[in-house]
């Protein structure tokens, strides 16, 4: 009985995000069956999958000494709130707002296959979206302009689910340039769209949550845990690798995959010591130029 008790603890490392992940997709299809908007089947299902992450974090930490404070906490709550829910529907108005002109003068929609079931199109638009991404994503960690906008990201010392939100809201714009804009303007459904952001969320939250989790060959596919720590790491060398968001198949493909055997990542963050940490701070750091 002991014995399969134990492997039963063994296993659950594996199972936390395949279970949580088909959680989150299952809700969004139980939902949508029984007809409620994908805006707000999306935000429920993925403060549902939150809410999940967030409690796996305190039963099954991966550090201890990942737990963030309540200063960092309250830090991550203006991003979250200003930068990823705020910002994101007012450029998207904006965009709405500026398509009632032009839409008789475009013909976007027939580049994208309206036809597909909205799964397949979520998968299509995952696998797009991840290019442009990892473009920009490795671009921010090249030049130097960019990297002032992303050390905002890398700024934080304790990895857990809340600090994915962390953004300086100009980075957030250039990556609804590539994973927002481009599928608005091709006419890409609700759904379709709302279905993204539920697997793009649920990953990210995982990617920087302080659970106890492993993936094995799945890290040669999705942008897990494992790797992204390493790109979080203080050395340059260790984290200027791993830059895909849901997917990693890129990195595979262009050489920047990385993942050391039989080591763990140490310190996390940047080597600037008087780095900001207020929420304030932050949107200004880039800016500095001392």
């Amino acid at each position: 009985m002991k014995g399969h008790m134990k492997t039963f603890k063994d296993l659950l490392p594996w199972l936390h995000y395949p279970v949580v992940m088909s959680f989150g997709l299952a809700l969004f299809a139980v939902l949508q069956f029984y007809g409620v908007s994908p805006r707000t089947n999306a935000y429920i299902s993925i403060l549902s999958t939150a809410f999940i992450i967030m409690l796996l974090e305190f039963k099954f930490p991966y550090r201890s000494d990942w737990y963030s404070s309540l200063h960092e906490v309250k830090t991550d709550l203006m991003f979250i709130g200003l930068v990823q829910l705020a910002l994101p529907p007012l450029i998207s108005f904006t965009v709405a707002y500026w398509l009632v002109g032009h839409a008789p003068e475009m013909k976007m929609h027939d580049y994208w296959p309206h036809h597909w079931s909205i799964w397949s199109q979520a998968i299509l638009m995952i696998v797009v979206v991840d290019f442009l991404l990892y473009w920009l994503h490795r671009a921010a960690h090249n030049n130097r302009f960019l990297w002032r906008l992303h050390s905002v990201h890398h700024s934080v010392e304790q990895l857990y689910w809340l600090n994915t939100s962390r953004f300086h809201p100009l980075e957030k714009v250039l990556q609804m340039l590539c994973d927002s804009i481009p599928f608005i303007l091709l006419g890409v459904s609700e759904s379709v769209l709302a279905l993204y952001y539920i697997a793009y969320a649920t990953n990210g939250f995982f990617q920087h949550s302080n659970i106890h989790l492993r993936f094995g060959w799945l890290n040669y596919i999705l942008g897990t845990a494992e790797l992204h720590r390493w790109h979080h790491a203080r050395n340059p060398e260790e984290s200027n690798h791993n830059y895909g968001n849901n997917i990693i198949i890129w990195d595979v493909i262009f050489g920047s995959w990385y993942l050391p055997k039989n080591r763990h990542i140490k310190e996390i963050g940047l080597n600037e010591k008087n780095y900001p940490k207020t929420f304030m701070g932050q949107i200004l750091a880039p800016f500095d130029m001392r």
